[in-house]
């Protein structure tokens, strides 16, 4: 790689990002939605066209919604707001798309983001959101402010069906999207105050009955780069919950309307969950996407967009490797030490330069990812719940299986630093946490869902799990495993012990309790490959090792291992962690029992689907007549599945892989043999998403996936439904579920 410097003899940066254009027809106005037919309710997607062409792509006249939304709209070019607006007297059509400005003005990075925190005790719904801003191109005088603002008497009522066949999907605007098209919407009827723009569902130009709260903005932290300084400005918002699920609409002084969904206080939340939201190395992102996309990453978002449309998504739960950081070996500044021979990196020197980057780096890269196409819809209209795993946009999409490598490695200087600090920024975009200003006492933070357990020991704070409301009958423990692991240790005594000590403390009203942890549990061991490749004698790493033409990818960049041992020794199965895996299930089992919880596990990280159980053993009594009889699983105190969904983004294995771990599925395991448990993979994809039959590997879908996660109030389960990509690119799912059922066991 060439070295390149600027004028000042700094290495010039591969990654780096500008702040948002300051005449704002970008910065402060965009391209919004028809206002919707029907009062409350979202904006209605088209019905699916008989053809396999994704629903939103129309395919009389070529024009698809998520192209304009990345692209200015040509005069020349038909579509139905444009005609809608041509239709008006000139001073509604200049007033309808009038677009709206902050005041006093703001030059975004990234944001809004949405965070969810919790409900409290006293039915108080707890969130933030952030956005990032340019020093150089805003005004502080007054410090920014947030308003939102909901009618507790609207009830929403969301549309399942499109009410309107020539309507069209569009990803609506996004105030820290420089590809965004700046039109407003038909909205002349309303004056200015009462303006609706892109998530208004609801048309109301007497606002008397609405709640109104503004927010000043807090800065929380500045980032001083070679470019000028950014500050960080958050804004914790509390809604009290009512009797009907509503609809907020929040603003940043006075520009673009944006909005997103909090549930009835009896309601159990409607949210989707996701993971591995990037492209690994060396993948060609353009086979990832179909007609009309202008990227690899949209498709699937784009799908689950259309969901929330559909029905409301509450909270956005990601899961692990929310962005992927690889880029960074690309920087100038870390080829010395990339190529340094790895016995060196271990005491290869932490310059100021390194610093300088490794912070200039993660700081670019979260803005560019997170501002960006339909996941920046999504974050900043479902509010998220992130945890950090391997390969999070922390440290460990760089360093594949952070903090399972050997104790000399994780300790140099250059491989901290990474790991520190991707933490720390991962804690700042994701969790909306400083942790330096908000403190390390949970019990007196911000985020009220916090808990704080021991000090990581590669990474210099401690590890944030985070314990959350997700309706009257439901809880979700994102349970840190990347904070405090080591390579013989996934999670701390301390941290498992506060973490149970808050889940004693839960209201018996609670009957399911979901544990989101990175890296499946129950999942196809591959313990044979392990050996294998952490033998001495394995010959593929040995070739590696020597540069041998041809066998240098068999071996990791940082310390000459097997490549893919890394992956294997982060694994709950690897030989490290199958003890205290063991143990955590036990434990689970009997917190189930005591507190009459039914658990599920929900994982990510494998680029693969899958559903995985425990389960009580039923042993027979021999003999040839001998028949066993499970247990009902509403009856089964050890019942537990974990609900794989992997990857939204990046791609799948080969089918190869697929093959082999869909044979391992059907392997018996006698590991909790001896505590009466049994683990089994659940055979749900008996068909492909075309709806033709599979004859082989029911146990595993290679395909690109999230997840949608809803509570019957009728038969109380918990139903997980798996959405699978129907055509690679196209952004259309096709749903397989999977369901838990209530705690039905006699105490």
């Amino acid at each position: 790689m060439s070295l390149q410097r600027g004028p000042n003899a700094s290495h010039l940066p591969v990654e780096e990002i500008d702040p948002l254009p300051e005449d704002s027809r970008i910065a402060s106005g965009y391209r919004v939605l028809p206002l919707p037919p029907t009062p409350g309710t979202p904006p209605s997607v088209p019905p699916k066209p008989d053809t396999d062409l994704p629903a939103y792509f129309s395919e009389n006249d070529a024009y698809n919604a998520y192209a304009s939304a990345s692209h200015p709209m040509e005069p020349s070019v038909s579509s139905k707001p444009s005609v809608h607006l041509a239709q008006m007297p000139a001073v509604d059509r200049s007033r309808a798309q009038k677009l709206a400005r902050m005041e006093p003005h703001l030059q975004f990075m990234v944001g809004p983001l949405l965070r969810y925190d919790t409900v409290d005790q006293n039915e108080l719904w707890r969130g933030a959101a952030l956005v990032v801003t340019a020093d150089s191109g805003s005004s502080y005088e007054p410090f920014p402010v947030l308003t939102y603002q909901w009618d507790p008497e609207e009830n929403v009522r969301p549309s399942l069906k499109s009410q309107d066949s020539n309507s069209f999907y569009d990803l609506g605007p996004h105030p820290a999207d420089p590809h965004a098209t700046a039109m407003a919407g038909p909205s002349a009827q309303l004056s200015d105050r009462n303006k609706v723009s892109f998530g208004d569902y609801k048309e109301k130009v007497n606002m008397r009955d609405d709640q109104t709260q503004h927010v000043t903005g807090q800065e929380i932290y500045v980032y001083a780069g070679s470019g000028g300084t950014f500050t960080f400005w958050r804004f914790p918002i509390q809604i009290q919950l009512g009797d009907n699920e509503i609809c907020i609409k929040y603003s940043i002084n006075g520009g673009m309307q944006l909005s997103f969904f909090v549930p009835a206080r009896h309601q159990n939340m409607r949210w989707a969950a996701h993971s591995c939201n990037g492209f690994s190395a060396g993948v060609n992102q353009d086979d990832f996407k179909g007609p009309g996309f202008q990227s690899g990453y949209d498709p699937m978002w784009v799908d689950l967009m259309h969901k929330h449309v559909e029905q409301p998504f509450h909270v956005l739960v990601g899961g692990g490797d929310q962005l992927y950081c690889d880029s960074l070996t690309r920087e100038p500044e870390m080829q010395k030490w990339l190529l340094t021979k790895p016995s060196m990196k271990k005491t290869f020197p932490l310059t100021p330069e390194i610093v300088s980057c490794i912070d200039r780096f993660f700081f670019n890269h979260y803005c560019n990812s997170f501002r960006r196409g339909a996941f920046a819809r999504a974050n900043s209209s479902i509010p998220m719940l992130n945890m950090c795993d391997d390969h999070e946009c922390t440290f460990t999409d760089l360093i594949d299986g952070f903090g399972s490598y050997p104790e000399e490695l994780q300790q140099s200087p250059v491989f901290k630093q990474i790991g520190a600090r991707g933490y720390f920024f991962f804690l700042l975009f994701q969790c909306f946490i400083h942790p330096h200003l908000d403190g390390l006492d949970d019990r007196k933070h911000i985020f009220k869902s916090l808990v704080l357990g021991g000090q990581g020991r590669y990474i210099g704070l401690p590890s944030h799990s985070f314990l959350s409301y997700m309706g009257p009958q439901v809880r979700i423990l994102m349970l840190d495993c990347r904070g405090e692991r080591r390579k013989d240790q996934v999670c701390s005594e301390f941290e498992y012990n506060k973490v149970f000590q808050r889940i004693f403390e839960l209201p018996p009203d609670v009957k399911h309790l979901v544990v989101q942890i990175g890296i499946p549990i129950a999942y196809p061991r591959m313990v044979f490959l392990e050996s294998a490749l952490d033998s001495k004698l394995n010959p593929l790493t040995a070739l590696g090792r020597s540069g041998t033409a041809g066998f240098s990818s068999f071996v990791n960049k940082f310390n000459a291992d097997a490549e893919l041992l890394d992956d294997l020794n982060d694994h709950w199965t690897a030989k490290a962690h199958k003890k205290e895996r063991n143990w955590f299930i036990q434990q689970m089992q009997g917190i189930a029992k005591m507190k009459r919880l039914r658990i599920s596990f929900l994982s990510g990280d494998v680029h693969c689907a899958a559903v995985g159980v425990f389960k009580t053993l039923v042993r027979g009594s021999g003999g040839k007549n001998n028949r066993t009889i499970d247990v009902p699983p509403d009856a089964d105190v050890k019942y537990m599945i974990n609900v794989v969904t992997s990857a939204i983004v990046n791609t799948p294995p080969p089918n190869g892989v697929i093959a082999m771990v869909s044979t391992l599925a059907t392997k018996t395991h006698r590991t909790l043999h001896h505590v009466e448990t049994e683990e089994v993979m659940l055979p749900i994809f008996s068909k492909d998403p075309d709806g033709t039959n599979r004859i082989k590997n029911k146990y595993i879908m290679g395909r690109r996936n999230w997840c949608a996660v809803s509570y019957d109030p009728q038969s109380h389960e918990l139903e997980f439904d798996i959405r699978v990509e129907r055509e690679k690119g196209f952004g259309v799912s096709t749903g397989y579920p999977a369901r838990t059922p209530p705690p039905n066991w006699i105490q």
